[in-house]
């Protein structure tokens, strides 16, 4: 869908999500809060560097994106493949970034499920072999 179709407003779950992913890489956190509910719970996987679950757009945003801000330079999550099943929307992509403090790099495949109701997102799960980023940030 394009701009000029209502991609901006759309609420259909993929275009919601999509809108979430081009917010975060452009580093723009109001936008990306306009894509979460109220009470979402957005849950980084168990052995990743941020893990544990966070609610509300502000707890997401402040413990999630800015603390990968602090940490890694460039962090981007590349969207590649979007399967959609009503409000269940699974992306297949890859996180690229270089840790600050060590200097390596990352390009790790990575899945994500959301889940989509009333044009916002209200869930988040996240999947990744945190190993790899976990051996960026060592010495």
């Amino acid at each position: 869908m394009t701009e000029s179709t209502g991609f901006t407003t759309s609420t259909a779950p993929a275009d919601v999500v999509r809108r979430q992913y081009l917010a975060s890489a452009a580093g723009d956190l109001t936008a990306l809060r306009s894509t979460l509910a109220p009470d979402v719970e957005w849950t980084e996987m168990a052995g990743f560097p941020l893990a544990g679950t966070y609610r509300t757009p502000d707890g997401v945003t402040s413990n999630v994106m800015e603390k990968l801000g602090q940490d890694w330079e460039d962090w981007t999550a590349h969207d590649d493949t979007y399967v959609v099943d009503g409000g269940n929307v699974v992306v297949l992509a890859r996180y690229t970034a270089t840790n600050k403090d060590t200097g390596k790099p990352i390009d790790v495949r990575v899945a994500h499920h959301f889940v989509v109701r009333g044009g916002l997102i209200v869930r988040f799960e996240q999947f990744v072999d945190s190993a790899l980023v976990r051996d960026a940030m060592t010495v």
